[in-house]
């Protein structure tokens, strides 16, 4: 065996095998993959919800408000106040969100993971909704129509008809909220979390070995990344079948 591949190998091994710090790469791997799939369930449902609401506001405006009543008052309130959300949260760093988050609204919590997750998908759910506001807007109006002729009313439309629809429009945007999100989550060790980069940067500063822990989480991002658009490709070519 050459001099230089063995001596790459000891070097490996006083790195992650030295005093186990490997568990240390794995522990933030997983605290990674927690906050990533976490935050992308509550961004997904803060996404659905905003986006029914601002898109049914702009869809029915014209007519709620010759109709009059208190139906329009009450959609004006609820699209005001998403849009107050959606300007709040896009117009601030999603650190700064983070650090307000664990310092100040779960100041008395030590669950690091647990205030990643909802200021992650706190922070996704406004991006989601303008994805998710986008492709209910690209339906065709048609299809209201024909889930009226239907008898559904108008939840049951959305629910039924024009979501499904919009999830497929929608899909290759919403992958690449997936993946910032799923790097947006290595600012987590700014509160102490121990997600993957953080747990590299702890390796790097113990060993002072700063190319290999730095390197491998660069790779494990990449992997992640590449398997996810994998699978997505999978899931669109499955739902273009499904058309057929």
């Amino acid at each position: 065996m050459p001099e230089f591949i063995r001596e790459f190998i000891d070097k490996i091994k006083f790195i992650y095998l030295g005093d186990s710090r490997y568990l240390k790469l794995i522990e933030g791997f997983t605290n990674t993959l927690k906050i990533t799939a976490g935050a992308l369930v509550v961004g997904i449902i803060i996404g659905i919800v905003i986006a029914a609401v601002r898109s049914s506001y702009d869809k029915n405006k014209e007519s709620l408000k010759l109709r009059g009543g208190i139906g329009y008052h009450i959609l004006k309130v609820f699209n005001a106040i998403c849009q107050l959300y959606l300007t709040v949260i896009r117009g601030t760093p999603v650190v700064v969100q983070l650090m307000i988050s664990y310092f100040v609204i779960f100041a008395a919590s030590d669950n690091g993971v647990m205030v990643g997750i909802f200021a992650f998908g706190l922070n996704s759910g406004a991006y989601v909704a303008e994805i998710f506001r986008a492709g209910i807007m690209s339906v065709d109006p048609g299809q209201f129509e024909a889930g009226r002729s239907l008898g559904f009313n108008y939840i049951k439309t959305m629910r039924y008809i024009i979501i499904p629809q919009m999830f497929k429009a929608v899909l290759p945007t919403l992958l690449n909220e997936f993946i910032a999100l799923l790097k947006e989550t290595s600012v987590a060790g700014y509160v102490g979390v121990m997600d993957l980069t953080k747990a590299g940067n702890i390796i790097a500063g113990r060993t002072f070995e700063y190319f290999v822990p730095l390197f491998t989480v660069a790779l494990t991002y990449l992997v992640c990344v590449i398997v996810l658009t994998s699978l997505v490709s999978r899931l669109e070519r499955r739902l273009r079948k499904s058309d057929r």
